[in-house]
């Protein structure tokens, strides 16, 4: 079994890598910064109506300093952070917000305002409004401009997904209808797409709370050194079945996707690819001849197929997808701790 320590000191998020290249290479990443240009501490950009629905999804930075916004696919937001400072630091890997508090106070560090904390481990590591002096300051958590912090709490919900890395470039877009599907997917999918459409499915499942018939939020998650894949509900395992991969003795990497839509013939993820810090492997792109290697038992396609829902995420890992690379009942948590130079 691999342990916490494995898994801490294995899976240090080292690059964050995209088909389409740096944030500022196309227009259509939002164009925020030109090379070279840098946000002053405290400093932000918001342009939400670039794209006005869709999936959220933000990248964290450490060595850059500065967290990206991502909605649909395309950039809508670039901040200026704080992230742990020596002795705190911040982990690096992928997190799911957990719980939402417009108006938290610390329970540990007597009492501080922290508005707008979104949560993203049980240990305390948050997103939230604090100082922004221009370096690592924080007791762990990643500290946003405090009008920045109150535009993301606004578009977020539960289970939105949040990349810490050591390094950032734009994600990618992929169409692939294989990802959790085979054999006869088109068909599966557009009875699926038919079938949400007379139920009139939202575009982004409501966040707990907000009425009593939400939509369960469901993630997938591909564990290469299980040889299964697991489907979860509010971080809930419901189903795992064991699934096949050509040329197994090549290592799939790690991928986190997220699904952007199920419209059209086949759903849209927008993908990032996350580098072991301990692999010798060159880094693995999200593409089509990646994700080929996969395949589902039928059952489980099924039963994903009713649970998919734009935002919901999939992860493929060379890891364990034990209760050592969990936090409590909630979604899969790859990460490890980012050391300083």
């Amino acid at each position: 079994m691999i342990t916490r320590r494995k898994v801490l000191q294995g899976m240090a998020a080292a690059t964050i890598l995209g088909l389409c290249g740096p944030l500022w290479a196309t227009k259509q990443a939002g164009h925020f910064l030109k090379p070279g240009e840098k946000l002053k501490p405290g400093e932000y950009v918001w342009e939400p109506e670039l794209s006005p629905e869709g999936p959220v999804v933000m990248l964290v930075s450490l060595p850059e300093q500065m967290g990206h916004v991502y909605r649909n696919g395309l950039e809508i937001g670039v901040t200026t952070v704080s992230t742990g400072r020596k002795g705190h630091r911040t982990p690096t890997g992928v997190f799911v917000i957990l719980q939402k508090d417009k108006h938290h106070h610390s329970s540990i560090y007597h009492n501080a305002s922290m508005p707008n904390t979104e949560r993203l481990t049980w240990g305390g590591i948050c997103l939230h409004a604090g100082g922004l002096p221009g370096y690592p300051s924080s007791h762990g958590c990643v500290h946003l401009p405090l009008e920045f912090s109150a535009k993301l709490f606004d578009i977020t919900h539960l289970g939105t997904a949040v990349i810490i890395a050591d390094e950032h470039s734009a994600p990618a877009d992929v169409v692939h209808p294989g990802i959790v599907l085979s054999g006869d997917a088109d068909q599966m999918i557009a009875q699926e797409i038919a079938r949400e459409r007379r139920k009139k499915h939202k575009a982004v499942p409501p966040a707990a709370g907000d009425h009593p018939n939400r939509v369960p939020v469901a993630s997938v998650v591909v564990s290469g050194a299980d040889r299964k894949s697991y489907l979860l509900k509010d971080g809930e395992i419901v189903n795992q079945k064991p699934i096949t991969i050509a040329n197994s003795d090549q290592p799939l990497g790690t991928h986190v996707l997220v699904l952007k839509t199920l419209e059209g013939k086949h759903p849209t993820w927008s993908a990032a690819s996350i580098r072991h810090a301990d692999s010798t492997a060159a880094v693995q792109n999200t593409d089509n001849a990646t994700l080929d290697r996969i395949k589902f038992d039928p059952a489980f396609v099924e039963q994903t197929l009713g649970a998919m829902h734009p935002g919901m995420m999939l992860m493929i890992t060379d890891l364990a997808a034990d209760p050592e690379t969990r936090s409590e009942k909630d979604f899969v948590i790859v990460t490890s701790e980012y050391v300083q130079s």
